[in-house]
């Protein structure tokens, strides 16, 4: 089957008519597509069971989701009265940007879809990267992964289904079976394809009896289990299965049986298949093979070369939360209770007393203080986002040798000390011609290891690609709710000038450029002076950025641990 763009639409839509079907069973759809025509046609061609899914996003609170106590019209009714919430109603759910789903908000949802309270469950996920997704906690109870990237208007097509086709499967469901071995070749599928969550599995065998009731067969049969494993299977997988397995097996199963007992064998066995098995044993190569023939080229490559993608990060929808870790208080102001603000006790009876008289003259039959809504305080707070410190370490040949490893042990002192603090750190080394992202924004130690120890030394010193990097880091991260901070670690010897350029005075030119573009972004900056003496052209520099100016001949990691969170302190 070939992995086209026609193709991965006429897979999505057949993936969510199958979900229509089962809901249930099947979970929901991760739907990766950004805001445009595409995925405007793609929802409007939503089955009309999914049409009615409600939309939260990922600031949804859990009285909206699970209900509770509504206290203004307890307070005002004088007795408990509870809200509904959206679990509680027979309706499938679309989560908007859920690569930006709190760490929180995911678990709750996976404890719904598991107690069975969630019907059908749609990720709309506007990642750029693979860094940035939806939560894994979501996408392994559904199904069914569309991605919509790269196709335009002209490749979209039409399932020809109609809501009637759709109802005489949902009637026809119940009824339609699997056998044994059809849920042993499924979950030894999963297993070859280094699928390791018996869910896959589950689902598999769920999409392949809802394609068999949606095609009117009362059991699952080859072509059912092939696109149930195509669809469930293929973007799970983290390896190719190896054929020299396969090859090892087949002589030994030949030398243990006599030829003519296996002749004899294939000769009654064949009919018992056809008639007593309706076509069910189908070769495990032929579901393997199918789904292999399903993996994109880029992922097919990936695998057949054992890399597995580590890039499964969590972290990135609780890096988007706004000011949501510390703060101090502020006085309360009247609000209601929506599940995601504490009532502020005082303020509120301070607001209700000077009513009580005339209230009781009101309602004489009610006893004890008479609160009304309009006399809820909420507390507040002074809100503080997450910092985010950039590490650019100048990597050039003048400084690498010197300083790389006290770079390296500093970086992983800070992030080991600001673990409490929910501070995050990212690297950006500049040597050569240009600056790399070495380590993207991260809170993990083990991730920060790993990719320190290859970092990289020599070549020349392109100052201002690492000031243009780390302004263009900090200006992203900032939109996404993360305050930053910057550290640059160099000896000061510019050498290397933006592309179009040539010359030192270029170089130092293009720093100085970049300097005032750190200088703009108002954030805290040091320049930590790695030269063997202080170099007044780094002083400067640290002026036009509006930097403070370390300079540290001799330290060791530890000193210039200190140096630098001294330096960037708020």
């Amino acid at each position: 089957m070939k992995h086209d763009a026609t193709e991965a639409w006429v897979t999505g839509q057949l993936a969510v008519h199958l979900l229509a079907v089962d809901p249930g069973g099947l979970g929901g759809l991760h739907l990766r597509a950004r805001a445009g025509p595409v995925r405007t046609a793609f929802l409007d061609a939503l089955p009309v069971g999914l049409k009615t899914a409600r939309k939260i996003g990922a600031n949804v609170q859990d009285t909206q989701l699970f209900g509770g106590i509504d206290i203004s019209a307890t307070l005002a009714a004088g007795q408990v009265v509870r809200s509904h919430g959206l679990l509680s109603e027979p309706v499938p759910l679309m989560l908007t940007m859920a690569e930006r789903c709190p760490p929180g908000l995911a678990a709750r949802l996976a404890q719904a879809m598991d107690a069975g309270r969630q019907q059908a469950l749609i990720l709309m996920d506007e990642g750029c990267d693979e860094d940035e997704t939806a939560p894994a906690t979501l996408t392994e109870r559904l199904a069914f992964h569309v991605n919509l990237d790269g196709l335009r208007p002209v490749d979209l097509a039409e399932m020809a289904l109609a809501p009637d086709e759709i109802s005489a499967a949902q009637a026809c469901l119940p009824g339609v079976t699997v056998s044994d071995d059809m849920l042993a070749l499924m979950v030894v599928t999963a297993a070859r394809f280094g699928i390791d969550s018996l869910r896959a599995p589950l689902l598999a065998l769920a999409a392949a009896r809802a394609h068999a009731a949606l095609s009117g067969r009362p059991e699952v049969e080859e072509d059912d289990a092939q696109i149930a494993a195509q669809l469930v299977f293929a973007h799970r997988a983290t390896l190719l299965p190896q054929e020299e397995e396969d090859a090892a097996q087949e002589p030994d199963e030949d030398t243990s049986a006599d030829p003519e007992d296996s002749s004899k064998d294939q000769q009654t066995e064949e009919p018992d298949v056809e008639s007593e098995e309706g076509g069910q044993n189908i070769p495990q190569d032929m579901l393997i093979e199918a789904v292999k023939a399903f993996l994109p080229p880029e992922i097919l490559s990936a695998l057949s070369q054992k890399s597995k993608g580590g890039g499964k990060g969590s972290g990135g929808a609780g890096q988007r939360r706004k000011g949501n870790r510390r703060g101090r208080p502020l006085p309360s102001r009247p609000g209601k209770l929506d599940g995601s603000s504490r009532i502020d006790i005082v303020a509120t009876l301070r607001a209700a007393a000077p009513w009580q008289m005339l209230r009781r003259a009101q309602t004489p039959d009610r006893a004890g203080l008479l609160i009304r809504p309009s006399d809820i305080h909420v507390r507040r707070y002074q809100e503080m986002s997450d910092r985010l410190i950039i590490f650019a370490v100048d990597a050039s040949g003048s400084s690498a040798m010197a300083r790389l490893s006290e770079a390296k042990g500093a970086i992983e002192l800070m992030l080991a000390e600001a673990y409490a603090r929910r501070d995050h750190v990212a690297l950006i080394a500049f040597r050569g011609e240009q600056a790399d992202l070495i380590l993207p924004p991260t809170r993990s130690l083990v991730q920060t290891k790993r990719r320190l120890s290859g970092l990289p030394g020599g070549g020349g010193t392109p100052l201002a690609a690492g000031l243009q990097a780390s302004a263009e880091l900090a200006r992203r991260v900032m939109g996404q709710g993360l305050s930053p901070a910057l550290a640059l670690l160099t000896d000061g010897r510019a050498n290397v000038p933006l592309p179009g350029r040539t010359g030192r005075a270029a170089a130092t030119e293009d720093a100085e450029i970049m300097a005032g573009l750190v200088r703009r972004l108002n954030i805290p900056a040091a320049v930590v002076d790695t030269s063997v003496r202080p170099r007044p052209e780094l002083s400067k520099l640290a002026g036009l950025m509006g930097a403070r100016y370390v300079p540290l001949p001799r330290a060791d990691a530890q000193g210039l641990s200190r140096a630098i969170g001294a330096a960037i302190a708020d």
